[in-house]
């Protein structure tokens, strides 16, 4: 098969979106080297790294005759055209909005339809993805987990048999780092998009609660975005900005525990990072992150729950290796590969070739 995929989230330098389409490309193409994978865009992207030689960004004149700003009604389908496509796989709730190439839609979640708080302009996907999902542009779609699928089929009133979920995995660069001799302050750690959809506030203020209690520091990392207002500094609290991949294994390994406090998410795949890396995990209780932790994470709503836990996990040495053994099991059941091969089948359901 010729399968274009939609590498539009590659322009950003962190956080789920780009890390989806890198890792499936990647996967895909080392999981079916007979096939092609064309990633496309209207705009400048990087290949992923080690990308195999089945894996391209051609360089299509869909996006640079004058067109860019109509990319979705026309661009994509000169590009499709040239490349000889036979499926488009949007990967971030788009798909083109004419043509005959069959094409699937990856929904990771409603949050632009959930709180308008959460997204800086999002109109465009509350208006035009319904629409595309409505007039059939999008034969199939693919979600992240079996609780954003049911609400996919409530939302929009599709049958289920077009609505498949699919689940992702933590990329193998996240391993248990080497124990460091240097001597660190104990530390509760996030890492993820500094946005008002994550519930920062509440885990600072139930960090402020414990902070005499427990000794430990709380380290941020992630992409600031410019809705996020960050508190004034004070003692013990970090932002550590956003950071290379290959130095968040170290923090995972050596921090006391991995905060996840979301308000909603369609994944949650930090929280996969963070049990791969042996990291005892704190989470909310929204429904899909709650499906990919499993029985292997602690889980608070409240910023009083929060801090229990908090106090727990600084105390409890024996907590923290029972969680650590548990996240490690539950995140060596997800993979790549297993991402790929399902996915892959949905294209070869579309095209109409054997799996």
């Amino acid at each position: 098969m010729r399968i274009a995929v939609d590498a539009t989230p590659l322009i950003l330098t962190s956080g789920g979106l780009p890390r989806y389409v890198s890792e499936l490309s990647l996967a895909l193409a080392r999981e079916f080297p007979e096939d092609t994978y064309v990633l496309l865009s209207d705009q400048g992207f990087a290949l992923p790294a080690a990308a195999p030689p089945n894996l391209l960004k051609p360089a299509v004149s869909g996006g640079n005759r004058g067109l860019s700003g109509k990319w979705w009604l026309h661009g994509v389908r000169i590009a499709l055209r040239e490349t000889g496509a036979q499926l488009f796989h949007g990967t971030n709730f788009e798909v083109p909005y004419l043509g005959r190439t069959p094409a699937i839609l990856t929904i990771h979640d409603l949050s632009p339809w959930r709180n308008p708080e959460w997204h800086r302009g999002p109109s465009r996907v509350r208006s035009r993805t319904p629409w595309l999902i409505r007039l059939r542009r999008a034969r199939l779609i693919l979600t992240v987990s079996q609780a954003v699928r049911s609400e996919i089929i409530a939302h929009f009133g599709v049958p289920p048999d077009r609505v498949r979920a699919v689940p992702l995995a933590a990329s193998p660069l996240f391993v248990p780092a080497p124990p460091s001799a240097a001597p660190h302050r104990p530390f509760f750690l996030y890492v993820g998009t500094l946005e008002p959809r994550k519930n920062i506030p509440a885990l600072i203020e139930a960090w402020r609660a414990t902070r005499h209690e427990t000794g430990a520091d709380l380290l941020l990392a992630g992409r600031l975005r410019p809705d996020f207002v960050p508190p004034p500094p004070e003692p013990g609290l970090s932002f550590l900005g956003e950071l290379p991949d290959c130095d968040l294994p170290p923090l995972y390994s050596r921090a006391l525990a991995f905060t996840y406090p979301t308000h909603y998410e369609g994944f949650g795949l930090p929280v996969l990072e963070a049990m791969q890396c042996g990291c005892p995990v704190l989470t909310s209780r929204d429904p899909a992150v709650t499906e990919v932790s499993g029985n292997a994470a602690l889980q608070a709503s409240s910023v009083a729950e929060m801090a229990a836990a908090l106090r727990n996990l600084a105390a409890k040495p024996e907590l923290r290796a029972e969680l650590r053994a548990a996240g490690l099991a539950r995140a060596a059941s997800f993979s790549w590969a297993r991402t790929a091969r399902e996915t892959r089948a949905l294209y070869a359901e579309l095209v109409g070739v054997g799996v």
